[in-house]
């Protein structure tokens, strides 16, 4: 009884560590959280080692500061997948699909992969890989890379850090993480992503982030057999895809 009770007041203790960085504009250092949440030095060191280790806190390359761990993005989106996003995203992204005459897809961010969880079948006859439940990578795909766009730098570093090599997925596939981050930051500022040929032959996607108050509950695309954009389509393609993208965002 006194250990499970010992367990519990370090449970509670890495919560409230947890909550205090969540709440800091910038990454604080020891003795900040110490002394935001009134708790001793070596006992919030304690606990911050072992978050470390778990992956739940990233504690930074100089050891100075510390910002929530990768595992926590993970875990958040698990909870967006099951709270079910498909059937907010339903109605949007099926008017979508029937605006743009394209498949769209619609997914989350599972182990270093885009999850596949909806997809809007073209009226087009067209052969595409992707299937419901099946991933590709972030990096080279139009859902991955607006996914990798709201990464924060320190994200960014760790996620490389853990993917090793970027491999060749496609014809195109963005291989130097230089210039993925060049890309990322062209994504970033237009709001949506461009997959020319990068995750599967002769296929165009473009992906949009689905993002409301920091937190990042997937993306969507829409795919298309390359020879059938044009500039005139893509510039109606992305009007009407980011109204879908309100209107999803609207609902979470």
């Amino acid at each position: 009884m006194a250990e499970a009770k010992l367990y519990g007041t370090v449970v509670v203790r890495a919560k409230e560590i947890l909550d205090f960085i969540a709440q800091c504009r910038t990454a604080p250092t020891l003795k900040d959280i110490s002394d935001g949440i009134e708790m001793t030095k070596p006992t919030v060191l304690k606990i911050l080692t072992t978050l470390d280790v778990l992956g739940l806190v990233h504690r930074s390359d100089d050891g100075k500061t510390y910002q929530l761990g990768m595992e926590l993005f993970r875990y958040g989106q698990k909870v967006a997948a099951e709270f079910d996003i498909r059937q907010l995203a339903q109605g949007p992204l099926s008017d979508l699909r029937d605006q743009t005459e394209e498949t769209i897809n619609l997914g989350v961010i599972a182990h270093h992969q885009v999850t596949l969880l909806k997809k809007f079948e073209s009226p087009q006859s067209v052969n595409l890989k992707s299937q419901i439940g099946g991933s590709m990578t972030l990096y080279s795909s139009s859902m991955g890379k607006a996914m990798l766009s709201t990464f924060t730098d320190e994200q960014l570093d760790k996620y490389f850090a853990e993917i090793g090599e970027l491999q060749q997925i496609g014809p195109n596939t963005i291989t130097s993480p230089d210039k993925l981050r060049e890309d990322l930051i062209q994504v970033k500022n237009r709001g949506y992503s461009i997959d020319n040929e990068e995750n599967e032959p002769d296929v165009y996607c473009l992906g949009f982030s689905l993002v409301k108050g920091n937190e990042l509950y997937g993306a969507f695309s829409i795919t298309t057999p390359k020879y059938r954009m044009s500039i005139d389509r893509q510039e109606d393609f992305i009007k009407w895809a980011k109204n879908a993208q309100a209107k999803i965002i609207a609902t979470l």
